[in-house]
């Protein structure tokens, strides 16, 4: 697997505080150390955000024999919550100050709820039945995400306030992408135990006791290693509305949320879907675990070529073939039928190079256009952009995942048995032609992205401008 080169670079210990802004030369790296100690808890927060769009859905039809149509009525139900839950944390977190910074105690606090409701959405009391069960699970999956928002929106805005150089975020969320990736790698290996498991329920509610435990020491870890930039504190906006009135005034941000919500009403049905693809189309649910390794081991193995390529190419140009490889990817699994090992693997493979790329290169952008935001309006409201793009990705997720349930329900899909040629149609046609049409819409409209290199560039110069004036005591207001 190709890496960054990192054997020149003098590290701290990986406690040393990070309290420095990093300047916004390329040529000034932030330290492997550093990146590590903000990227150790995506293992394990990888691993259960993973499984659980991954395995959950089958879990809950297939062996709590749940119906799809309330299974996926729930997830609805925890999207509709996430419109009022993102926002209101990356707000919070944006207005944080204490002593240990304004992302940090947010991590900390979301430890015990991410672990308290992992545990209980994969160990519901065998007593449990009918609409009981349904509101166990309900309260367990919604109180899942709702502690993910705690962590997940302040964590990547943490990722986006580490250094001010365009290539760098590159690398740094491309070290994300490795660590999440390797617990979702992991993930994999406890779906095929869960699906093998001759008491599928007991493996799977003594497993989440040792994933919650290891992720919370992993979470620990960034709180206590990490130190955040002090010159941030207290510029978050001054209420939630003004807020995120700003992040739909960003004509930047406007044009990515539009893409990120096209882009992940397709992509969400690869995850819900690759189970009953594995086990009622192409009739091996023994491979599944093989499936998924083949995309996710491409997504980590070509992670080192995208930071030089984007360097070369320019990052949006990256992206948009990316998507066009997604799509193309994906569209091909429309021919998948019984025995066609070769054609999901290769397919995976290619798509899960794609996905690698947008993994590393979405986030960095993101994190350009909130500099434009400060730009503009003279605040940091990380959280509240992280909040924005976190909202649309869970919503698109939620509104396909629903969409699918049920039209897997109206199309005759009966757990555990043959399926009958409209539930298979139906099964592939959502797998291979959802995401073929939104990567393709996707990568069109990003193609009208014009927050290149040079304009941030030009901006960050600006911004720091504006920094060594307000050292001086020269007020320098927003453009």
């Amino acid at each position: 697997m190709s890496r960054d080169p990192v054997d020149s670079i003098t590290e701290p210990a990986i406690s040393e505080p990070i309290s420095s802004p990093v300047g916004a030369s390329d040529g000034v790296r932030l330290p492997v150390s550093a990146i590590l100690s903000f990227c150790s808890p995506t293992v394990g927060v990888g691993f259960m955000f993973f499984l659980v769009g991954l395995y959950m859905t089958p879990f809950a039809t297939d062996v709590l024999l749940i119906s799809p149509g309330a299974i996926g009525a729930i997830f609805l139900v925890s999207r509709l919550w996430d419109a009022v839950s993102d926002p209101i944390a990356g707000y919070l977190s944006d207005g944080t100050q204490t002593s240990m910074g304004r992302r940090r105690p947010w991590i900390a606090a979301a430890i015990i709820p991410i672990c308290g409701v992992y545990i209980m959405m994969w160990s519901p009391p065998e007593t449990l039945q009918g609409d009981a069960l349904v509101a166990w699970m309900a309260v367990g999956i919604i109180g899942f995400y709702t502690a993910m928002t705690v962590f997940i929106v302040p964590h990547t805005a943490l990722g986006a306030e580490l250094t001010d150089a365009y290539h760098d975020r590159t690398r740094i969320f491309g070290f994300r992408h490795v660590i999440w990736s390797l617990g979702s790698v992991a993930a994999v290996g406890g779906m095929q135990m869960l699906i093998n498991a001759d008491d599928p329920r007991a493996m799977a509610r003594q497993s989440s006791f040792l994933v919650s435990a290891v992720t919370a020491i992993l979470l620990l870890i960034t709180v206590v290693a990490i130190r955040e930039r002090p010159e941030f504190q207290g510029r978050g906006a001054d209420n939630p509305l003004h807020s995120f009135r700003d992040v739909l005034a960003n004509r930047h941000a406007r044009l990515l949320l539009v893409i990120f919500l096209i882009e992940n009403l397709g992509g969400a049905t690869i995850a819900v879907l690759t189970f009953y693809v594995a086990k009622y189309v192409v009739m091996r649910p023994d491979l599944t675990a093989v499936f998924v390794l083949c995309y996710m081991g491409a997504s980590i193995c070509f992670v080192g070529m995208w930071l030089p390529l984007s360097r070369r190419f320019g990052k949006k140009p990256l992206w948009v073939s990316a998507m066009l490889l997604t799509a193309v990817s994906f569209g091909g699994m429309f021919f998948l039928s019984e025995g066609r090992i070769y054609l999901i693997s290769i397919l995976a493979v290619l798509g899960g190079t794609a996905g690698g790329c947008g993994a590393m290169i979405g986030p960095s952008i993101q994190a350009d256009v909130i500099d434009y935001d400060e730009y503009k309006t003279g605040q940091r409201k990380e959280g509240a952009y992280f909040a924005a793009w976190n909202f649309v990705y869970k919503s698109a997720t939620g509104i396909t995942i629903m969409t699918t349930l049920w039209v897997l329900e109206l199309a005759g899909f009966q757990p555990n048995a043959e399926q009958t040629e409209s539930a298979k149609f139906a099964i592939i046609s959502l797998y291979s032609l959802a995401p073929l049409i939104c990567y393709a819409i996707g990568a069109y409209l990003l193609g009208r992205f014009s927050l290149d290199e040079t304009e941030h560039v030009r901006i960050r110069g600006i911004l720091d401008e504006r920094a060594a004036a307000a050292e001086n005591g020269s007020p320098s207001g927003p453009a």
